[in-house]
């Protein structure tokens, strides 16, 4: 083996999680079938079941019941936010989500990586942060340690691999500024 070589085997062979970690998924494994099970309309139910399992989760949020959510304890959801259809919070690493906030159907918010310059690849998880009133739109990408600030929206299929700016709507792949957002007086 060359030192450019990958070292799969070391990788396959660390401990990723703390026993109490892994106890938690194997208990999450049946709780995640139950959420993906209950009526979509009853929102306070997979609410309750979230925090059963060490969610914060704020008042009238709306989790729809084909989202994936990896680890309830590492997961807080501000009020009034959502998380649409088949969304994808992959939360090795903590993902808060502020209030008012919009993750759209299909949109991937992946806070785990792994190092790609260490031969042997191990796991990371940084932090993903969503500000109130940010809008993460469908089929949008937000990359590991990625903070998408207050009323920021990330745009229909673009990929936050960088942080973004308050009140910015970005696009694209890599998402870049297309213009700043103002909300209308109602």
């Amino acid at each position: 083996m060359s030192e450019q070589d990958l070292n799969i085997a070391e990788n396959r062979s660390a401990q990723k999680y703390e026993w109490g970690e892994i106890v938690r998924r194997v208990l999450w494994g049946v709780g995640a079938v139950l959420f993906r099970w209950t009526p979509r309309l009853l929102y306070g139910v997979r609410n309750a079941l979230l925090r059963l399992f060490g969610a914060e989760i704020g008042k009238n949020v709306r989790i729809h019941p084909s989202a994936t959510i990896y680890f309830p304890w590492n997961v807080s959801i501000g009020d009034w936010s959502s998380v649409g259809e088949d969304a994808m919070i992959y939360n090795l690493g903590p993902i808060a989500i502020g209030e008012k906030v919009t993750v759209s159907q299909r949109a991937h918010l992946c806070a785990g990586t792994h190092d790609a310059t260490d031969p042997a690849m191990p796991l990371q998880k940084p932090p993903i942060s969503v500000g109130d009133q940010a809008w993460i739109c469908a089929d949008a990408f937000v990359g590991p340690g990625v903070t998408v600030e207050e009323g920021a929206v990330v745009g229909a299929r673009a990929v936050a691999v960088s942080d973004v700016e308050p009140w910015t709507v970005v696009a694209g792949n890599p998402a870049s500024h297309v213009r700043n957002r103002t909300l209308q007086s109602g």
